[in-house]
């Protein structure tokens, strides 16, 4: 049976991240990938966390409370300055990454992730990952301004070069109002 998205994405994930690396979830939103991720890397492991909106920020931290998490620090900034919180010895060694792309679920739909800002976050990171690593983009398209995001990062990802990186995309095409997808990079 072919897979849905976000359990592709977090089947890849596993396949990526090991107990005692650093992680990174892009867009923390409601929580639930920043939950996912520290239990991959475990009490060893450490989950940065970021959000631009601080309902994302403390309904995480509120879950994340509830689940006694110890392993995540939550971040609200907006993902593109992410680097600023990257040491030099993280380079080459985070485990994986996860953006879901659009905006919070439940909230204000105005509020959306922007090309510009994702693009610079995904070529931070690629930067940052471990060989073998995996940066996993959940690409939400159906809101106003999605379709600009969804081409910019297609069109950007297609100049990865394949002997550095494997850029992958997984999409259901028989399914109606345009269904997320999603695009993994992975670094040789």
């Amino acid at each position: 049976m072919l897979k849905r998205v976000i359990p592709y994405a977090h089947e890849l994930l596993k396949a990526s991240a090991e107990l005692g690396e650093t992680v990174i979830d892009g867009t923390c939103g409601k929580g639930n990938d920043t939950i996912f991720l520290s239990h991959i890397v475990g009490k060893e492991g450490h989950v940065l966390a970021f959000d631009i909106q601080s309902e994302a920020i403390t309904h995480t931290k509120q879950r994340i409370t509830e689940e006694g998490i110890s392993n995540v620090t939550l971040i609200q900034e907006d993902h593109q300055y992410l680097g600023s919180h990257l040491s030099d010895h993280l380079k080459n060694h985070i485990g994986g990454a996860i953006f879901n792309l659009g905006y919070l679920p439940g909230s204000d739909k105005s509020v959306i992730t922007k090309p510009e800002s994702t693009i610079a976050a995904v070529d931070t990171i690629t930067d940052y990952l471990k060989p073998g690593g995996v940066l996993v983009l959940v690409v939400y398209h159906g809101h106003h301004g999605g379709d600009i995001e969804r081409d910019a990062l297609l069109e950007h990802l297609h100049r990865y070069d394949q002997k550095q990186y494997q850029v992958l995309q997984y999409r259901f095409i028989n399914q109606k109002n345009n269904p997320p997808f999603v695009l993994a990079i992975g670094k040789n």
